[in-house]
């Protein structure tokens, strides 16, 4: 098969942080099933036990571990924990992140800084960890969870919108800077998820109506709907295979069309 046909992440080490549950986990799973073998970290040991129990019941054998990846001290020890147990990281996710809905005025500078922190300094701090190894393997895949607030604003949102900006520029530079070292380093911008934590916000109201939010994001989407954990892999396996060589410094917004997209006009 030709290499530029290549999906297989046969015999590749992934590192998807936070993916104990959610949008990391379906990631993880999707690379598990394209052949790659899955670390992954959480904050606390339950949720570490949690994924382990979540993917050996999808029939993923996953590596835990308990890892703070806003603390460099603790991501560098599991990343040679990781090397030594299982191997050198090929691929990294950097999934793990927060929000924080506050009005700016409201917001204070700590809790600011405690966004930028988990979904700004973190992907900083992983990909420092992991990139020697991937300059001496002479290769290397890292893909940015960034978000479409890498693009726009919202009410309440501006530490999340500041750290995805950041990571969206962080993801090009990681691109500029190591590119020569066959290492090519991507967003994906997810759309508006089911997640167990947009369910409340998809339930019915008592009257049968839907939440206003509900409404709000189906209206604005063109595909009408929100998206499913699952239709971020395919973009994720391609961009963790050898499929994408040529792809660097991108962010591949998987949205159902948000961006594109004006809203409609009222009757």
């Amino acid at each position: 098969m030709s290499s530029y046909l290549d999906f297989s992440l046969n015999g590749k080490v992934a590192l998807v942080t936070g993916a104990s549950y959610g949008i990391g986990f379906a990631i993880a799973s999707a690379f598990a099933q394209a052949g790659a073998t899955i670390c992954f970290n959480d904050i606390k040991q339950e949720l570490v036990d949690k994924g382990v129990a979540a993917y050996k019941e999808a029939g993923i054998e996953a590596h835990g571990y308990v890892c703070d990846v806003t603390n460099e001290e603790q991501v560098n020890a599991m990343t040679a924990q990781i090397e030594k147990e299982v191997g050198v990281i090929d691929i990294l996710v950097n999934n793990a992140g927060i929000i924080k809905r506050i009005p700016m005025c409201d917001m204070t500078a700590a809790e600011f800084r405690q966004v930028i922190d988990v979904d700004l300094n973190a992907p900083f701090i992983v990909s420092k960890a992991v990139i020697p190894g991937m300059i001496k393997k002479g290769h290397g895949k890292i893909i940015n969870i960034c978000s479409m607030m890498s693009e726009l604003g919202r009410e309440t949102v501006s530490a999340y919108a500041s750290a995805k900006g950041g990571l969206k520029m962080l993801t090009r530079n990681i691109c500029s800077e190591y590119g020569e070292y066959n290492i090519q380093c991507n967003g994906i911008g997810p759309g508006y998820i089911e997640t167990p934590q947009t369910a409340p916000l998809r339930e019915l109201q008592e009257d049968g109506s839907r939440h206003p939010f509900d409404q709000f994001i189906v209206g604005r989407t063109p595909a009408a709907r929100w998206l499913k954990p699952e239709e971020l892999t395919g973009p994720a396996v391609f961009l963790a295979s050898e499929a994408s060589n040529a792809v660097n410094g991108h962010i591949l917004y998987v949205d159902g069309g948000i961006l594109a997209y004006i809203g409609k006009q009222p009757n």
